[in-house]
């Protein structure tokens, strides 16, 4: 009699919280709607809990259930909606300033396995050769098939200087591979630059972080007095860059496009979730910064410009290639991009943990959605690097539209526009080459087939303008 009266009670416990959570979703998330309650389905999740706590095999604290709940709540409804623990939400705090611990790959989850995205620039994973569309299904001995997003992100990170054990599995390879990473702390420099030819400048941004917009202007004041004149071409290489802040979006775009040009807008339910974002300070600058794009030379507003992107470019990459796009400020090159055009609004919990929720989509200043499409390049240009293995295998390089539970675009379909201009095809590699590694130091390797083909068109538009 007691053992039904503690499980009655459970349930009404459950039922209670249950409620209490939908009358607050209700009240926040659609104000305007009367939405009824769904009584069957928290009826189920009340007697699923009740049964859990009288009849598993061993006792479980309320607090790891809920915990869970949450996290199949959050993790079922799209790839990048997640629950936030204490240290997941600090992690995410810190990874925004440039400088976290771990392995230095942005990942997703598909088929219950972790996806690679993208390796991040100069970090243990990009020097072990791992590589987009990578599925790890092993982290040292224990199977990842099973675990959440954020535990298997915990298992990665680790104090620095300690291994880790990566299974994986990868297109066109016969068996798993079994790579070795010692951990480290990831500090990602923002931007990097060159003068890779005279009067022709590369900057790569390789993440958007706080200071990104600031790092851009200092690495162009930097390359036009190197140069001792006006630059007659640029490079903006957003290749395998995994996005991050929306303001550091922002902040690139205005350094070369026009006062208030339309830079990216976004939709959602919400009024909070409906931005139009433009080239002006309040959408880049945060509280009572200076604002660095001044001290910009005027010419690099209509300096001839490509854009690099391939399938690792996500994000922001893509909504800084969209905007240079759209204005036909910059001609783009190289692959389709990932297609990650939605928004993640990180909403603190009170106790010190956070969700990370999908609120909006982006949209282009043409109003494209880049979710689950990309950015199509003006002129294809594949990747020379590629070895004759994997070159063509459409499965090889995962995009959004690949991961299960996609958000859609929102839009008639979700297909590339239609095919663009194809540069010709880079020479065959032989089969096994690996991806041009460069030296330390060295910021672009110099048998960079694409950024070669977008110098090649930079001064080809050169001789055009000069005659």
């Amino acid at each position: 009699m007691r053992g039904k009266f503690q499980q009655f009670s459970l349930i009404g416990l459950g039922a209670l919280l249950g409620i209490m959570l939908s009358l607050n979703y209700s009240a926040v998330a659609d104000k305007d709607a009367a939405t009824p309650l769904p009584i069957d389905e928290l009826r189920a999740f009340t007697e699923v809990f009740g049964k859990i706590k009288s009849d598993y095999v061993e006792p479980v604290e309320d607090r790891k259930l809920i915990t869970e709940a949450i996290n199949g709540m959050l993790s079922g409804l799209d790839p990048h909606s997640a629950y936030l623990d204490v240290d997941a939400f600090k992690d995410l705090q810190v990874g925004t300033q440039g400088e976290f611990g771990g392995l230095g790959i942005e990942v997703g989850m598909e088929d219950g396995f972790v996806k690679v995205v993208s390796p991040i620039e100069d970090t243990p994973a990009y020097r072990a050769g791992i590589k987009a569309g990578d599925l790890i299904i092993k982290l040292d001995d224990t199977p990842i098939r099973g675990m959440s997003l954020n535990d298997a992100v915990k298992r990665m990170r680790g104090k620095p200087n300690t291994p880790i054990i990566l299974t994986v599995l990868r297109k066109g390879e016969p068996k798993p591979l079994v790579v070795t990473l010692t951990r480290a702390v990831i500090q990602v420099k923002s931007v990097k630059s060159k003068l890779v030819d005279p009067d022709y400048g590369y900057f790569r941004v390789t993440q958007f972080q706080e200071h990104t917009g600031e790092d851009l202007t200092k690495a162009i004041e930097a390359l036009y007095k190197q140069n001792k004149s006006p630059l007659k071409g640029i490079v903006l290489d957003l290749r395998n860059d995994p996005g991050g802040l929306l303001n550091g979006a922002v902040s690139v775009s205005s350094a070369f496009l026009p006062a208030n040009a339309l830079v990216v807008y976004t939709d959602g339910r919400t009024e909070d979730a409906k931005m139009r974002l433009t080239a002006s300070k309040e959408h880049y600058l945060r509280g009572s910064q200076e604002d660095y794009l001044k001290r910009l030379p005027a010419g690099i507003k209509t300096v001839p410009m490509a854009v690099l992107v391939n399938g690792g470019s996500a994000s922001a990459s893509e909504i800084v290639a969209g905007a240079l796009q759209d204005h036909k400020r910059a001609i783009v090159m190289g692959t389709q991009s990932f297609g990650k055009g939605s928004v993640q609004t990180i909403l603190p919990l009170g106790n010190g943990t956070a969700i990370k929720l999908t609120t909006a989509r982006y949209f282009t200043p043409n109003g494209r959605s880049i979710q689950a499409k990309g950015i199509t390049p003006d002129i294809v240009v594949e990747d020379a690097t590629l070895s004759s293995t994997s070159a063509g295998e459409p499965g090889l390089n995962v995009r959004e539209a690949d991961l299960q539970r996609h958000l859609s675009n929102g839009q008639k379909d979700e297909k590339p526009d239609a095919a663009p201009a194809k540069a010709p095809a880079p020479a065959p590699a032989d089969k096994g080459v690996k991806a041009d590694k460069l030296d330390p130091g060295e910021v672009v390797s110099k048998n960079d087939y694409q950024l070669n083909q977008a110098l090649n068109l930079l001064k080809g538009l050169q001789i055009l303008q000069a005659k």
